[in-house]
Protein backbone atom coordinates (compact mmCIF):
# COMPACT_ATOMS: atom_id res chain seq x y z
CA UNK A 1 0.00 0.00 0.00
CA UNK A 2 1.70 3.19 -1.20
CA UNK A 3 0.55 6.75 -0.62
CA UNK A 4 -0.45 7.64 -4.18
CA UNK A 5 -4.17 7.53 -5.00
CA UNK A 6 -7.27 5.35 -5.22
CA UNK A 7 -7.97 3.22 -8.28
CA UNK A 8 -10.86 1.15 -9.57
CA UNK A 9 -11.10 -1.77 -12.00
CA UNK A 10 -10.37 -0.20 -15.36
CA UNK A 11 -13.27 -0.15 -17.88
CA UNK A 12 -12.66 -1.12 -21.47
CA UNK A 13 -11.26 1.80 -23.46
CA UNK A 14 -13.25 2.98 -26.47
CA UNK A 15 -11.86 3.24 -29.95
CA UNK A 16 -9.37 6.10 -30.23
CA UNK A 17 -11.54 8.05 -32.68
CA UNK A 18 -14.44 8.11 -30.22
CA UNK A 19 -12.63 9.29 -27.12
CA UNK A 20 -13.79 12.40 -25.30
CA UNK A 21 -12.28 14.14 -22.30
CA UNK A 22 -13.10 17.30 -20.40
CA UNK A 23 -13.30 19.15 -17.11
CA UNK A 24 -16.47 19.86 -15.14
CA UNK A 25 -16.33 22.33 -12.23
CA UNK A 26 -18.84 22.25 -9.38
CA UNK A 27 -19.55 25.82 -8.23
CA UNK A 28 -22.01 27.05 -5.64
CA UNK A 29 -22.59 28.55 -2.22
CA UNK A 30 -21.40 26.70 0.91
CA UNK A 31 -23.45 23.56 1.62
CA UNK A 32 -24.97 23.42 -1.88
CA UNK A 33 -23.96 19.74 -2.02
CA UNK A 34 -20.90 19.97 -4.28
CA UNK A 35 -18.79 17.46 -2.35
CA UNK A 36 -21.68 15.01 -2.06
CA UNK A 37 -22.17 15.13 -5.82
CA UNK A 38 -18.43 14.74 -6.45
CA UNK A 39 -18.41 11.58 -4.34
CA UNK A 40 -21.49 10.32 -6.16
CA UNK A 41 -19.80 10.82 -9.53
CA UNK A 42 -16.58 9.17 -8.33
CA UNK A 43 -18.31 6.19 -6.74
CA UNK A 44 -16.04 6.65 -3.72
CA UNK A 45 -15.43 9.14 -0.95
CA UNK A 46 -13.02 11.69 -2.37
CA UNK A 47 -14.24 14.83 -0.60
CA UNK A 48 -15.13 15.11 3.07
CA UNK A 49 -18.68 16.16 3.91
CA UNK A 50 -19.91 17.83 7.11
CA UNK A 51 -22.95 19.93 8.09
CA UNK A 52 -20.66 22.93 8.64
CA UNK A 53 -20.19 25.47 5.89
CA UNK A 54 -16.84 25.96 4.17
CA UNK A 55 -15.59 22.44 4.87
CA UNK A 56 -13.94 22.14 1.43
CA UNK A 57 -10.81 24.28 1.24
CA UNK A 58 -9.14 23.29 -2.02
CA UNK A 59 -9.82 21.93 -5.47
CA UNK A 60 -10.34 18.17 -5.56
CA UNK A 61 -10.45 16.20 -8.80
CA UNK A 62 -12.52 13.05 -9.21
CA UNK A 63 -12.36 11.03 -12.43
CA UNK A 64 -15.21 9.10 -14.02
CA UNK A 65 -15.40 7.08 -17.22
CA UNK A 66 -18.81 7.16 -18.89
CA UNK A 67 -19.22 5.61 -22.34
CA UNK A 68 -16.39 7.05 -24.48
CA UNK A 69 -15.81 10.02 -22.18
CA UNK A 70 -13.40 10.62 -19.35
CA UNK A 71 -14.80 13.35 -17.11
CA UNK A 72 -12.62 15.15 -14.58
CA UNK A 73 -14.83 16.71 -11.92
CA UNK A 74 -13.41 19.63 -9.95
CA UNK A 75 -14.89 20.18 -6.50
CA UNK A 76 -14.31 23.73 -5.28
CA UNK A 77 -14.76 25.64 -2.02
CA UNK A 78 -18.10 27.36 -1.62
CA UNK A 79 -18.36 30.99 -2.67
CA UNK A 80 -18.83 33.28 0.32
CA UNK A 81 -17.73 36.69 1.61
CA UNK A 82 -14.11 36.29 2.82
CA UNK A 83 -13.21 37.38 6.34
CA UNK A 84 -9.54 36.39 6.43
CA UNK A 85 -6.66 35.53 4.15
CA UNK A 86 -7.46 31.81 3.98
CA UNK A 87 -11.05 32.63 3.03
CA UNK A 88 -9.84 34.81 0.16
CA UNK A 89 -7.65 32.01 -1.17
CA UNK A 90 -10.57 29.56 -0.96
CA UNK A 91 -12.80 31.83 -3.02
CA UNK A 92 -9.94 32.46 -5.44
CA UNK A 93 -9.52 28.69 -5.78
CA UNK A 94 -13.21 28.30 -6.59
CA UNK A 95 -12.99 31.00 -9.27
CA UNK A 96 -9.96 29.21 -10.71
CA UNK A 97 -11.94 25.98 -10.94
CA UNK A 98 -14.65 27.73 -12.96
CA UNK A 99 -12.10 29.22 -15.36
CA UNK A 100 -10.49 25.83 -16.00
CA UNK A 101 -13.63 23.92 -16.87
CA UNK A 102 -15.27 22.98 -20.15
CA UNK A 103 -18.62 23.07 -18.32
CA UNK A 104 -19.49 24.64 -14.97
CA UNK A 105 -22.27 23.10 -12.90
CA UNK A 106 -23.85 25.92 -10.91
CA UNK A 107 -25.26 24.06 -7.91
CA UNK A 108 -28.09 25.61 -5.95
CA UNK A 109 -29.63 24.24 -2.77
CA UNK A 110 -33.32 24.04 -3.72
CA UNK A 111 -34.30 24.42 -0.06
CA UNK A 112 -32.68 27.84 0.36
CA UNK A 113 -33.19 29.03 -3.22
CA UNK A 114 -32.00 32.50 -4.17
CA UNK A 115 -30.52 33.52 -0.83
CA UNK A 116 -27.70 36.05 -0.41
CA UNK A 117 -24.94 33.45 -0.82
CA UNK A 118 -26.43 32.09 -4.04
CA UNK A 119 -26.93 35.60 -5.37
CA UNK A 120 -23.24 36.30 -4.72
CA UNK A 121 -22.30 33.26 -6.81
CA UNK A 122 -24.54 34.49 -9.63
CA UNK A 123 -22.81 37.86 -9.59
CA UNK A 124 -19.42 36.15 -9.81
CA UNK A 125 -20.48 33.91 -12.69
CA UNK A 126 -21.95 36.87 -14.57
CA UNK A 127 -18.45 38.38 -14.81
CA UNK A 128 -16.88 35.12 -16.03
CA UNK A 129 -19.51 33.85 -18.48
CA UNK A 130 -18.46 30.17 -18.52
CA UNK A 131 -20.34 27.39 -20.29
CA UNK A 132 -22.91 26.99 -17.55
CA UNK A 133 -25.46 24.34 -16.55
CA UNK A 134 -27.83 24.87 -13.63
CA UNK A 135 -28.21 22.05 -11.12
CA UNK A 136 -30.94 22.35 -8.49
CA UNK A 137 -29.89 19.99 -5.70
CA UNK A 138 -31.76 18.51 -2.73
CA UNK A 139 -35.01 18.46 -4.68
CA UNK A 140 -36.14 15.51 -2.57
CA UNK A 141 -36.49 17.92 0.36
CA UNK A 142 -38.76 20.52 -1.27
CA UNK A 143 -42.21 20.64 -2.84
CA UNK A 144 -42.04 20.10 -6.63
CA UNK A 145 -44.27 23.12 -7.27
CA UNK A 146 -41.51 25.49 -6.24
CA UNK A 147 -38.78 24.11 -8.49
CA UNK A 148 -39.82 25.53 -11.85
CA UNK A 149 -40.28 29.09 -10.52
CA UNK A 150 -36.85 28.90 -8.88
CA UNK A 151 -35.27 27.63 -12.09
CA UNK A 152 -36.95 30.39 -14.06
CA UNK A 153 -35.74 33.13 -11.69
CA UNK A 154 -32.14 31.92 -11.91
CA UNK A 155 -32.25 31.55 -15.69
CA UNK A 156 -33.49 35.11 -15.96
CA UNK A 157 -30.18 36.25 -14.44
CA UNK A 158 -27.80 33.71 -15.98
CA UNK A 159 -27.68 32.04 -19.38
CA UNK A 160 -27.71 28.34 -18.45
CA UNK A 161 -27.41 25.86 -21.28
CA UNK A 162 -29.29 23.15 -19.40
CA UNK A 163 -31.16 22.77 -16.12
CA UNK A 164 -31.19 19.59 -14.03
CA UNK A 165 -33.03 18.74 -10.83
CA UNK A 166 -31.26 16.16 -8.69
CA UNK A 167 -30.59 14.80 -5.25
CA UNK A 168 -26.86 14.20 -4.86
CA UNK A 169 -27.60 12.39 -1.59
CA UNK A 170 -30.00 9.80 -3.01
CA UNK A 171 -28.68 9.80 -6.58
CA UNK A 172 -32.02 10.79 -8.10
CA UNK A 173 -31.40 12.47 -11.47
CA UNK A 174 -27.62 12.09 -11.29
CA UNK A 175 -27.34 9.42 -13.98
CA UNK A 176 -29.10 11.62 -16.53
CA UNK A 177 -26.82 14.53 -15.63
CA UNK A 178 -23.76 12.31 -16.05
CA UNK A 179 -24.93 11.03 -19.42
CA UNK A 180 -25.51 14.53 -20.77
CA UNK A 181 -22.14 15.72 -19.49
CA UNK A 182 -20.37 12.80 -21.18
CA UNK A 183 -21.99 13.69 -24.50
CA UNK A 184 -20.94 17.33 -24.13
CA UNK A 185 -17.25 16.69 -23.52
CA UNK A 186 -14.89 17.69 -26.36
CA UNK A 187 -13.15 15.01 -28.39
CA UNK A 188 -9.66 14.22 -27.17
CA UNK A 189 -7.42 11.67 -25.50
CA UNK A 190 -7.98 10.75 -21.89
CA UNK A 191 -5.64 12.53 -19.48
CA UNK A 192 -5.58 9.85 -16.78
CA UNK A 193 -5.26 6.04 -16.72
CA UNK A 194 -8.61 4.29 -17.04
CA UNK A 195 -8.44 2.89 -13.50
CA UNK A 196 -7.87 6.25 -11.77
CA UNK A 197 -10.62 7.45 -9.41
CA UNK A 198 -9.08 10.74 -8.31
CA UNK A 199 -6.14 13.05 -8.75
CA UNK A 200 -5.67 13.28 -5.00
CA UNK A 201 -2.73 11.71 -3.14
CA UNK A 202 -3.73 9.27 -0.41
CA UNK A 203 -1.62 11.30 2.03
CA UNK A 204 -3.90 14.26 1.39
CA UNK A 205 -7.09 12.17 1.58
CA UNK A 206 -5.96 10.70 4.91
CA UNK A 207 -5.37 14.19 6.29
CA UNK A 208 -8.79 15.28 5.04
CA UNK A 209 -10.48 12.37 6.83
CA UNK A 210 -8.94 13.52 10.12
CA UNK A 211 -9.99 17.10 9.37
CA UNK A 212 -13.55 15.87 8.78
CA UNK A 213 -13.59 14.33 12.25
CA UNK A 214 -12.37 17.63 13.68
CA UNK A 215 -15.25 19.46 11.99
CA UNK A 216 -17.77 16.90 13.26
CA UNK A 217 -16.57 16.95 16.88
CA UNK A 218 -15.26 20.45 17.58
CA UNK A 219 -17.45 23.51 18.09
CA UNK A 220 -17.60 27.09 16.95
CA UNK A 221 -14.52 28.44 15.13
CA UNK A 222 -12.00 25.83 16.31
CA UNK A 223 -12.29 23.52 13.26
CA UNK A 224 -11.55 26.49 11.00
CA UNK A 225 -8.41 27.26 12.99
CA UNK A 226 -6.92 23.80 12.36
CA UNK A 227 -5.17 22.09 9.50
CA UNK A 228 -3.85 18.54 9.17
CA UNK A 229 -0.69 17.28 7.47
CA UNK A 230 0.38 13.69 6.85
CA UNK A 231 4.07 13.66 7.76
CA UNK A 232 4.88 9.96 7.38
CA UNK A 233 3.34 6.99 5.54
CA UNK A 234 5.05 3.64 6.06
CA UNK A 235 4.05 0.23 4.80
CA UNK A 236 4.87 -2.42 7.39
CA UNK A 237 6.02 -6.00 6.79
CA UNK A 238 2.62 -7.41 7.79
CA UNK A 239 0.86 -5.33 5.10
CA UNK A 240 -0.50 -2.72 7.49
CA UNK A 241 0.18 1.00 7.18
CA UNK A 242 1.59 3.37 9.78
CA UNK A 243 0.38 6.95 9.26
CA UNK A 244 1.69 9.88 11.26
CA UNK A 245 -0.11 13.22 11.10
CA UNK A 246 0.24 16.64 12.69
CA UNK A 247 -2.78 18.77 13.57
CA UNK A 248 -1.81 22.44 13.68
CA UNK A 249 -3.70 24.94 15.83
CA UNK A 250 -3.27 28.71 16.14
CA UNK A 251 -3.41 29.19 19.92
CA UNK A 252 -2.33 27.27 23.01
CA UNK A 253 -5.90 27.18 24.34
CA UNK A 254 -7.05 25.45 21.18
CA UNK A 255 -4.48 22.73 21.69
CA UNK A 256 -5.86 22.05 25.16
CA UNK A 257 -9.42 21.75 23.83
CA UNK A 258 -8.36 19.48 20.97
CA UNK A 259 -6.50 17.12 23.28
CA UNK A 260 -9.41 17.04 25.75
CA UNK A 261 -9.43 15.92 29.34
CA UNK A 262 -6.87 13.14 29.76
CA UNK A 263 -6.52 13.03 25.96
CA UNK A 264 -10.08 11.83 25.40
CA UNK A 265 -10.94 14.14 22.50
CA UNK A 266 -7.88 13.37 20.39
CA UNK A 267 -8.33 9.63 21.03
CA UNK A 268 -11.97 9.80 19.91
CA UNK A 269 -11.01 11.66 16.74
CA UNK A 270 -8.16 9.24 16.06
CA UNK A 271 -10.35 6.19 16.51
CA UNK A 272 -13.04 7.46 14.14
CA UNK A 273 -10.45 8.41 11.51
CA UNK A 274 -8.61 5.10 11.89
CA UNK A 275 -11.78 3.10 11.25
CA UNK A 276 -12.58 5.05 8.09
CA UNK A 277 -9.01 4.80 6.80
CA UNK A 278 -9.03 1.06 7.41
CA UNK A 279 -12.21 0.73 5.35
CA UNK A 280 -10.88 2.97 2.57
CA UNK A 281 -7.47 1.33 2.26
CA UNK A 282 -8.53 -2.26 2.96
CA UNK A 283 -5.63 -2.85 5.37
CA UNK A 284 -4.95 -2.40 9.07
CA UNK A 285 -4.04 1.21 9.88
CA UNK A 286 -1.88 2.45 12.73
CA UNK A 287 -2.67 6.16 13.05
CA UNK A 288 -0.64 8.50 15.24
CA UNK A 289 -1.86 12.08 15.75
CA UNK A 290 0.26 14.91 17.14
CA UNK A 291 -1.05 18.40 17.98
CA UNK A 292 1.29 21.33 17.47
CA UNK A 293 1.00 25.09 17.84
CA UNK A 294 1.63 27.13 14.68
CA UNK A 295 0.20 30.63 15.05
CA UNK A 296 0.82 31.68 11.45
CA UNK A 297 -0.10 28.54 9.51
CA UNK A 298 -2.82 30.42 7.56
CA UNK A 299 -0.15 32.80 6.22
CA UNK A 300 2.46 30.16 5.38
CA UNK A 301 2.56 29.94 1.58
CA UNK A 302 4.28 26.55 1.50
CA UNK A 303 1.71 25.07 3.89
CA UNK A 304 -1.19 26.55 1.91
CA UNK A 305 0.19 24.97 -1.26
CA UNK A 306 0.44 21.62 0.54
CA UNK A 307 -3.23 21.99 1.48
CA UNK A 308 -4.07 22.15 -2.23
CA UNK A 309 -5.08 25.79 -2.45
CA UNK A 310 -4.64 27.22 -5.92
CA UNK A 311 -1.79 29.75 -5.76
CA UNK A 312 -0.90 29.43 -9.46
CA UNK A 313 -1.40 32.30 -11.90
CA UNK A 314 -4.96 32.40 -13.24
CA UNK A 315 -3.75 31.66 -16.77
CA UNK A 316 -2.66 28.07 -16.04
CA UNK A 317 -5.39 25.84 -17.44
CA UNK A 318 -6.59 22.59 -15.93
CA UNK A 319 -5.72 20.66 -19.09
CA UNK A 320 -2.19 22.03 -19.11
CA UNK A 321 -1.86 21.24 -15.41
CA UNK A 322 -3.18 17.73 -15.99
CA UNK A 323 -0.65 17.13 -18.74
CA UNK A 324 2.16 18.44 -16.55
CA UNK A 325 1.14 16.02 -13.80
CA UNK A 326 1.52 13.11 -16.21
CA UNK A 327 5.06 14.05 -17.24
Amino acid sequence: MNDRTLTREAPNKPETSRKRCGFVALIGAPNAGKSTLLNRFAGAKIAIVTPKAQTTRAQLRAIRIHAPSQLIFIDTPGIFTPRRGLDTLMVQTARGGARQADIVLFMVDARTGLDADTQAVIEMLETMRPALWLVLNKVDAVKPAGLLPLSRRINEQLVCGNTFMISALTGDGVDDLLTQLAKAMPEGDWLYPADRIADVPLRFMAAEIVREKLFLRLRHELPYATTVETTRWTRRADGSVRIEQVIYVERAGQKKILLGKNGRMIRTIGQAAREELRSMLGVEVHLFLFVKLCENWQRDRERLEMMGLDLQPAGVSAKADGLMRRQ
